[in-house]
């Protein structure tokens, strides 16, 4: 598999999306979004969403350069309206302004709707975490049709609405920082799995007749044949329901219920609560007790056939150091880097990219 710098990756996602209509530092966000995705770990989310971005675009479904305007202030909370623009571009907007309010208030509820795909959401949670502050997201997926089965189902009924809790380091890691799919796996990682050619994990999906496969090429079938799965059951399938009420209609923005608009899209909604641990209590003794809980859950004595027991945002931590080597990107997602690039008529790009 060819294997990248994170300098070249950004160059060419840059490169690309500039020739698409935005301006070069919408270009830049987006490119950090997507090179830092691949560089966490999580290929899913990262350099091969740009040909769907690009698409989109073209298509009229994604806006380039759209400022987010603001529906509701009041103070603590702020609501925005993305108008389908980048989700790097807007979301930055929501992210700014939630560090902003909490160094203001000690709590900030920040609603972002109607944005397009906002990419890996730790990519928030981290950045206010960086700021010193805890940081909490409820994020839905809409815009098109179903793709998770809520447990007990056999079809389809919500996407794979993330969740996100940050826990702020001494520095600019976060000392915990938990990002998950309420679905056994993200659709991007079925993805991954089909462009390279392989099964994925028992337990994940589900074919067209509502049975468990292994096989994720009833995803990218047309129309698609199966579902996702939620995780942990009754629990993920609930926490999924939870982040369409609390993502998405408590601030005003769509669910996937199929009364609202599905043109193949990836809208996002994202209620964040930003919290300052020093206007709850004292912010050192915060640290310390985490500290110390955290270094007790890892002494625990392992079980069978595990090495070691980590801490949540531990394995992008150690992405990040080991991809500073090189990132892989197979050679179905580089064809169709290629191809966007082309789209959009850089295929100089393109051919940099594939040589």
């Amino acid at each position: 598999m060819p294997t990248f710098s994170a300098h070249d990756l950004h160059r060419f996602v840059q490169g690309v999306v500039v020739s698409a209509g935005s301006t070069a530092r919408e270009a830049s966000l987006v490119a950090v979004q997507l090179v830092g995705s691949n560089l966490a770990g999580h290929d899913s989310h990262g350099v091969g969403m740009l040909p769907d971005y690009i698409a989109n675009v073209l298509a009229g479904r994604l806006v380039v350069n759209q400022q987010p305007t603001v529906v509701r202030d009041s103070g603590a909370v702020v609501v925005f309206d993305g108008g389908r623009g980048f989700g790097a571009a807007v979301g930055q907007v929501a992210v700014d302004t939630a560090i902003e309010r909490v160094a203001e208030h000690g709590l900030a509820l920040i609603g972002l709707r109607n944005s397009y795909h906002l990419g890996r959401i730790g990519h928030w949670g981290e950045q206010i975490a960086a700021a010193g502050h805890v940081a909490v997201h409820f994020v839905n997926v809409a815009g098109h049709p179903a793709i998770v089965a809520p447990y007990g189902g056999a079809e389809s009924r919500f996407a794979t609405n993330p969740i996100c809790v940050a826990i702020p380091g001494s520095g600019a890691e976060p000392m915990a920082m938990l990002d998950m799919a309420t679905s056994v796996i993200a659709l991007g990682k079925a993805r991954v799995a089909f462009e390279e050619g392989r099964p994925v994990a028992e337990g994940a999906l589900l074919d067209g007749e509502g049975r468990v496969t292994t096989d994720p090429s009833g995803m990218f079938a047309h129309p698609r044949q199966g579902a996702l799965v939620a995780m942990g059951d009754h629990k993920g399938s609930g926490l999924a329901m939870m982040c369409e009420l609390l993502g998405a209609a408590l601030i005003g923005g769509p669910t996937i219920q199929p009364g609202n608009e599905r043109d193949d899209a990836i809208i996002n909604n994202m209620l964040t609560i930003a919290i300052d641990p020093a206007a709850v209590g004292d912010a050192e003794g915060f640290r310390r007790e985490a500290h110390a809980f955290l270094d007790y859950a890892v002494t625990a004595r392992l079980r069978e056939g595990f090495d070691e027991i980590l801490l949540p945002g531990q394995p992008e931590q150690r992405s990040r150091v080991a991809r500073t080597a090189g990132i892989p990107v197979d050679d179905n997602t580089v064809a169709g880097l290629v191809a966007a690039a082309e789209s959009v008529g850089v295929p100089d790009l393109g051919a940099a990219l594939a040589s």
